[in-house]
C-alpha cells in the first residue's frame, strides 16, 4: 500500500517544503529480501567489555563484514558497542566517544545496538551505569534519523555465547520498524545452545499461526515458510477460503475453527500431534476490535475481544503445553498491541485484551521447562486493509507520530516473531517488543 505523503516528500516540491517548514521526512526503510546479505555494509564494533569476543564471532559466522576502525572515507551500515564494562557512570563517557565520531559516517537506514547487563543482577555504580544506557539508547534513535534504528541489549552472566539470533535480528534489514527497544537475553534453557542456517533456521520445523488468512496472519505464515518451517495456518470458517489457498501455496496445513469454542484447545492440539507430531512454533495471531467508547460498551462488545484475543490464546497455550503438544526448545509468541500499552480512545476492551497478552507472557515465562520460550510484539500503527479505512486525519497522525514518521508493513510484524521462533533464539524469554518505528507513546 503506498504512502502518498512519503511519495510527495520525495517529489522536488515535497523536498522544498520540508526543507523550508520542517514537515516529516519519512525515509524509505531498507527491508531484507531474500537471498541478500545480512548485512549490506560494514559494521563498526567497540567498547570493551565481556560480549567482545562473542559480538565477533557472532559477525563472522553471519559472512558479516566487521571493524574497530572505519576507513576514512568508508561509511558503517550498523554500530555495535560492548557496554557490559561500564561500572560507574563516569565510564558512561565511552558512549559518546566511540558514537560521535561515527554518527555522520553512517550509512541509510543504520542499524545501531548497545549491549549491557541487566541492572538487576548488579548492585551499586555499576547498576546505575547500566540503567543509564536505556536513557541513552532510546534518546539516540530519535536522533539516528535517515531511517535508523537503536536497540539496547542486556545479556546475563553466562549467556554470552547466546547473542548471535538477537545480534543478526537487530543489525539486519530484518529490523527495519523495530527502534527504541529493550531486549533481555537470560539463561533460559542453558545447555540448548542451537546452532542454525540464518537463512533457514526453521528448517524441518512446525508452525501454527493463528488468523493466518490475510493481513499480519498471513504475512507470519510467509516469512515463517521463507524461514524453513512447515506451516500451520488457522482461522474461521468465514476465511476458509482464503486459508486454503494459502495452505497450498505455502505447501502447509490448514485448520478451520472458532478458537473461542469451548473445544477449540483440544481439537488444536490433536491435529498437531495426530498430524505433526507436535508443534513447535505457536503465533497466536488472530484478534478483532469492536470499538465503542466505555459509555457506549456493550457487554457483547466486551466479551467477543476478551474472548479472541486474550481467553483464547490463554486457553490454547496451556492445553498445548499441558498436552505435551509443544516440542521441547519450542516458541509461544503472543501478538500484544501498543494499544495494551499506552492506550488509545474507544478501545478499553481492545486495550486491556492486549495488555493481558503481556501479562499472559510475565505468567508463563517463569513457568516453561524444556527451554521452551514466551515473548510478544507489539504492534504500532501498521499498514494495513484495515487501516486503509481509517480516517484520513486519523491515519496520518499514527503514521507519523513516530521516530520514523511512517507506518509499519506487516513483515515488520512477521520478521520480529521469525526472530522470537528462531531455535537458537533460546535464551530470549519473557520479552515484549514493540514493532512501532519507537512510537512516541508508551513505554
Amino acid at each position: 500500500m503506498t504512502d502518498r505523503y512519503q511519495s510527495f516528500v520525495s517529489s522536488p516540491v515535497g523536498k522544498l517544503l520540508v526543507k523550508n517548514l520542517g514537515l516529516p521526512n519519512p525515509v524509505r526503510l531498507d527491508r531484507w529480501r531474500d537471498g541478500a546479505p545480512l548485512v549490506d555494509g560494514t559494521v563498526v564494533t567497540g567498547g570493551t567489555g565481556r560480549l567482545t569476543v562473542a559480538v565477533e564471532d557472532s559477525l563472522d559466522g553471519f559472512g558479516v563484514a566487521h571493524t574497530t576502525d572505519l576507513g576514512e572515507q568508508d561509511r558503517a551500515k550498523a554500530l555495535v558497542f560492548d557496554a557490559s564494562g561500564l561500572t560507574d557512570p563516569a565510564q558512561l563517557v565511552a558512549l559518546q566517544e566511540f558514537f560521535t565520531p561515527l554518527m555522520r559516517r553512517l550509512d541509510s537506514c543504520p542499524h545501531l545496538v548497545v549491549l549491557g547487563t541487566p541492572p538487576e543482577e548488579l548492585s551499586g555504580n555499576a547498576r546505575i551505569a547500566q540503567r543509564a544506557l536505556e536513557g541513552f539508547t532510546r534518546s539516540l534513535g530519535k536522533e539516528v534519523g535517515r531511517g535508523g534504528t537503536s536497540q539496547l541489549v542486556y545479556v546475563s552472566e553466562g549467556a554470552e555465547s547466546r547473542i548471535s539470533s538477537t545480534l543478526a535480528f537487530l543489525v539486519s534489514p530484518k529490523s527495519a520498524y523495530v527502534s527504541g527497544q529493550v531486549v533481555r537475553i537470560g539463561t533460559t534453557g542453558l545447555g540448548v545452545d542451537v546452532e542454525t542456517d540464518w537463512r533457514r533456521p526453521l528448517e524441518g520445523k512446525v508452525a501454527l499461526v493463528t488468523g493466518a488468512s490475510r493481513g499480519i496472519g498471513e504475512q507470519i505464515a510467509r516469512v515463517l515458510h521463507r524461514d524453513g518451517a512447515r506451516v500451520v495456518g488457522l482461522d474461521v470458517p468465514q476465511a476458509a477460503s482464503e486459508l486454503q489457498a494459502l495452505a497450498r501455496e505455502l505447501d502447509g496445513d490448514h485448520l478451520v475453527l472458532d478458537i473461542t469454542a469451548p473445544d477449540a484447545p483440544q481439537r488444536i492440539a490433536h491435529h498437531l500431534r495426530t498430524e505433526h507430531g507436535g508443534v513447535d512454533v505457536v503465533v497466536h495471531n488472530a484478534g478483532i476490535t469492536r470499538d465503542k467508547k466505555l459509555a457506549n460498551m456493550d457487554a457483547a462488545r466486551w466479551d467477543s475481544v476478551i474472548a479472541v484475543n486474550l481467553s483464547a490464546p490463554e486457553r490454547i497455550t496451556r492445553e498445548l503445553l499441558s498436552s505435551g503438544t509443544v516440542n521441547a526448545n519450542g516458541r509461544i509468541i503472543g501478538v500484544a498491541s501498543i494499544a495494551g500499552i499506552a492506550g488509545n480512545v474507544g478501545q478499553t476492551n481492545y486495550a486491556a485484551s492486549k495488555a493481558g497478552v503481556i501479562g499472559l507472557v510475565d505468567s508463563l515465562k517463569g513457568e516453561l521447562t524444556d527451554a521452551i520460550t514466551v515473548n510478544a510484539v507489539a504492534p504500532g500503527f501498521i499498514v494495513t486493509q484495515m487501516t486503509a479505512a481509517v480516517p484520513f486525519a486519523t491515519r496520518e497522525v499514527g503514521q507519523r507520530l513516530n521516530a520514523m514518521s511512517q507506518g509499519g508493513l506487516p513483515v515488520d510484524v512477521a520478521e520480529t516473531i521469525a526472530w522470537y521462533a528462531d531455535p537458537a533464539s533460546s535464551a530470549v524469554n519473557g520479552n515484549v517488543v514493540r514493532v512501532c518505528g519507537q512510537m512516541m507513546l508508551g513505554a
